[in-house]
């Protein structure tokens, strides 16, 4: 006789799945739940919290009482997790990017496209060869394993030989990229000091350099920077530039920092790697104009068109090299992650760097030996707790016990266990200057002012004669069933397309 929990032909679960929305769309509160998942812009992953908000005027009468459960958007900026907040993140992304390019917005002005600008792409060095698909010529030409690549290969960005690739020199790059970064900014101004004939003591008082740079992933794990580069007089953008300040000037001086920018890597299994940029470099002028291309026949790049390219970029993150979205907690978790296996072995590495190391008390070889091993002899050991294992600090502390007791090992002090779900990127994916545009919570204060001021003339009243209270607890996060997630995502979807429309319709460039 059949076991009546026998799976579901495919026939069968469409229907038993299609009748369960049905089920959801008919339910009494179906209205209110929708009204409740439009209003966050049909976010997946809603923060519900229960509370009140009240707006009273100067006589205590109640103008507007909100009392229950209310959604607000998660925030989240990975599109694998909200695709509705990562648009929103996208948005900002491109008005921050734009304001520092064209001005004319959010207190730039518009002086600004007038400044010395360059788009930069910074790349990382190799680690080994992978699979690539190489043009020449504007043809694609073979692989160096002999494979003409198609584009969605899943080879591609895989090393032709994991057992020769340098995945601890990937993880230390990785960890250390945002500290190249600082030290490029440090060494351009030098350079531009340099170049211009004035003291690098004195370069805050000929000029500023304002820069905003995004972090892409490449399918091979590693990130490079995309950054806009700009050349500001020294108040900030809405002073002009120096006279000596030219586009050729800093080409030149981003040229000549690339080369000269490195650092040393903290040691590990006994070699200390020099971390840099790769060789290939990117530097291009941005001119100031809409033409209707991003970049014109002389290799100019446009503002507007440049804004859209790099804003793109903000939803991409670690999703882009099918990384998980989530810290990483055991090593198991790393086993069963639905990633290639070479981006599952910079995180497995990232995860044995930034983990416990052999005990140099009770195990003063290393590795613990099955046969004759000193540990047998000690017992239990003080240092490690009869563990067997310690941290890189107490290792160090223990090797050089006159250390300053909150000195931490370098290996130790990158965290690379909580950024391995990031393959070891330990960087903001998007950061700016300070003067190069507004910051992220002037955007989303905008945001909030402009709602507020909605309100406000709802009611007929101003802010000055209104008291507003707002008392709001967490009560849980996300959606409870997989039937409201999906048609979250599926109104997600459409306002999507409806804005993909609207742009299409309006913009003509």
């Amino acid at each position: 006789m059949p076991d009546s929990t026998a799976l579901l032909t495919s026939y069968d679960y469409q229907r038993v799945t299609a009748d369960a929305y049905a089920r959801r769309v008919k339910a009494p509160d179906y209205a209110r739940w929708r009204a409740a998942v439009e209003a966050t812009g049909g976010c997946t992953h809603p923060i519900q919290l229960t509370g009140h908000h009240t707006i009273t005027d100067t006589t205590g009468a109640v103008l507007k009482d909100l009392r229950g459960r209310v959604a607000v958007p998660c925030g989240n900026r990975r599109e694998s997790v909200c695709p509705a907040c990562s648009d929103r993140y996208a948005a900002d992304a491109f008005h921050l990017l734009r304001a520092g390019l064209c001005g004319g917005t959010k207190d730039v002005p518009t002086t600004v496209a007038e400044q010395p600008r360059l788009f930069v792409t910074l790349t990382a060095p190799s680690f080994g060869p992978v699979h690539n698909r190489r043009v020449r010529a504007g043809r694609p030409v073979p692989c160096r394993c002999g494979t003409l690549h198609q584009e969605a290969d899943p080879r591609l960005g895989q090393p032709l030989d994991p057992g020769s690739y340098d995945y601890t020199g990937h993880v230390l790059w990785q960890a250390h990229a945002g500290a190249l970064w600082s030290r490029f900014t440090k060494y351009l101004r030098r350079h531009i000091a340099q170049a211009a004939g004035i003291r690098v003591r004195d370069f805050g008082a000929h000029a500023r350099l304002s820069f905003a740079k995004v972090a892409e992933y490449q399918r091979r794990g590693v990130i490079h920077f995309h950054a806009v580069v700009r050349l500001d007089g020294p108040t900030g953008p809405g002073d002009p530039a120096p006279a000596w300040a030219t586009t050729e000037l800093l080409t030149s001086a981003v040229e000549a920092t690339h080369w000269a920018v490195a650092l040393t890597a903290p040691e590990v299994d006994g070699v200390a790697r020099r971390l840099a940029f790769g060789d290939q470099l990117d530097v291009r002028p941005i001119r100031a104009d809409d033409a209707g291309a991003l970049e014109d026949q002389d290799g100019a790049i446009t503002d507007d068109r440049l804004a859209s390219y790099v804003a793109k970029y903000a939803t991409k993150g670690t999703g882009a090299s099918e990384t998980p979205d989530r810290p990483i907690r055991t090593e198991t978790h790393i086993d069963m992650l639905p990633v290639p296996e070479h981006h599952r072995r910079i995180v497995r590495t990232a995860w044995r760097l930034g983990g416990p190391v052999p005990c140099p008390a009770c195990h003063p070889g290393g590795e613990h030996q099955e046969d004759d091993c000193p540990c047998t002899a000690v017992g239990y050991c003080e240092t490690c707790r009869g563990g067997g294992l310690v941290s890189r600090t107490a290792r160090m502390h223990y090797e050089h016990p006159g250390l300053d007791e909150n000195k931490r090992d370098p290996v130790d002090a990158l965290n690379l266990r909580r950024w391995a779900h990031m393959l070891a990127f330990r960087g903001h994916f998007l950061t700016k200057s300070k003067h190069y545009s507004v910051p992220f919570r002037r955007i989303r204060d905008d945001r909030r002012r402009f709602q507020l001021e909605h309100t406000l003339a709802d009611l007929g009243v101003t802010e000055e004669a209104i008291t507003v209270v707002n008392d709001w607890h967490l009560a849980s996060v996300g959606h409870p069933t997989s039937e409201d997630r999906e048609l979250a995502a599926a109104i997600a979807e459409r306002k999507r397309d409806a804005r993909r429309h609207r742009y299409q319709t309006e913009r003509k460039d």
